[in-house]
């Protein structure tokens, strides 16, 4: 039975540095004044969302606040997709950002400030986008869904670095990028999207729904999360120093018009890595893995309130 009337908010309290516990107090007080009815819960470790957001969905409440991250929305996404008594599409999140980069709210023009962000989802505009799906190929293990973008190879190096560096906020991912330059080694891998094959030595391979990623980097080229494809942008041998040439392309998005990254359009595509060493591969800003993968679209499969 569903309870209509109801909402449950997840609170990450490392989100923002710690800053998501810290500004709780004034979220509650201002989730009460509009009169939300609502519970609430923090996270306390790594599968605490996926258990909470379960539990709720088993009492009917189909309204979710997220107060986090692209982390935190990424962990909500993905314990909706593995659920299976609703269909994913009827439940509804809300999105307060409190992150270290905020990336997949830019594409959605959601702002920072929470009092805005609370309007926002009382207003009850709602909109359905795509998600990706991440399957490992020839591994026994669940399926990862992503909201925003995915990406095999140095864009992972850097997010398992880039907590050391979380105090920076967003210049976080920037830190990390750059110290990172000159200790990770480009790979061999085989991309096979539209019939089309692409063996090359890579730095990266960055598989796109919306516009911008580690911190507001824009990394791929016609990102739209409602046009049932992903935006792929396969960076080749570029080397440090190509990047540190590019640095301020990566936010203003030219760096796909660079003759070393190739640009597609698809709603699948496979990946195969031909080195020993495996690079690491990231969703959403979240590590998930190393391995061989295969990518999907599954169409409007995310409800959020919007602008």
């Amino acid at each position: 039975m569903t309870n209509s009337g109801k909402w449950f908010v997840i609170i990450n309290p490392t989100s923002g540095n710690g800053s998501s516990k810290l500004k709780w107090p004034k979220i509650e007080s201002l989730l009460t004044t509009n009169s939300f009815d609502f519970d609430y819960a923090f996270t306390e470790h790594e599968n605490h969302s996926t258990e909470l957001i379960q539990q709720a969905i088993e009492n009917g409440i189909l309204n979710i606040v997220c107060v986090g991250g692209d982390g935190t929305l990424h962990n909500v996404v993905n314990a909706i997709m593995s659920q299976t008594q609703v269909p994913s599409k009827d439940i509804k999140i809300g999105v307060i950002p409190i992150g270290t980069g905020n990336d997949w709210v830019k594409t959605h023009d959601i702002p920072n400030d929470f009092e805005k962000a609370i309007q926002i989802i009382k207003n009850g505009n709602k909109k359905t986008q795509d998600l990706g799906k991440i399957e490992f190929i020839n591994e026994e293990r669940n399926p990862v869904y992503f909201n925003n973008l995915a990406g095999v190879g140095f864009d992972g190096f850097v997010v398992s670095k880039v907590h050391k560096y979380k105090h920076f906020g967003a210049l976080a991912y920037l830190a990390g990028a750059v110290l990172g330059l000159f200790s990770f080694k480009n790979f061999k891998s085989k991309v096979v999207v539209n019939d089309e094959e692409i063996k090359t030595k890579t730095l990266m391979i960055l598989i796109g729904l919306c516009n911008y990623s580690g911190g507001g980097m824009q990394l791929t080229k016609e990102a739209n999360p409602f046009d049932g494809l992903f935006d792929i942008s396969v960076a080749k041998n570029l080397n440090a120093f190509d990047i540190i040439r590019n640095l301020f392309r990566l936010f203003n998005g030219k760096i796909v018009y660079h003759k070393k990254v190739e640009t597609l359009k698809t709603d699948s595509i496979s990946i195969t890595i031909n080195e020993d060493n495996f690079p690491f591969i990231q969703a959403d800003g979240e590590l998930i893995g190393k391995g061989n993968i295969k990518l999907s679209v599954v169409p409007k499969a995310f409800t959020f309130f919007g602008n």
